[in-house]
């Protein structure tokens, strides 16, 4: 059972959240040939003030 973590900064709507669903189930059955069923897809948002580039947050 493949689980694939996704890590973005929040701000998609739920459409696009779910099209990146949609098409990560794919190429991962594609890719692995796992059935649709068995792979699971956790999206992880996180805060632009918990997230730092070039030791400054992006909310910065």
């Amino acid at each position: 059972m493949p689980y694939v973590t996704v890590k973005m900064l929040e701000g998609r709507t739920d459409e696009q959240k779910k099209a990146l669903i949609e098409k990560v189930t794919e190429a991962v059955s594609e890719t692995v040939d796992a059935p649709k069923e068995k792979i699971v897809v956790f999206i992880e948002e996180m805060s632009k003030s918990h997230y730092g580039v070039a030791g400054k947050r992006l909310n910065d």
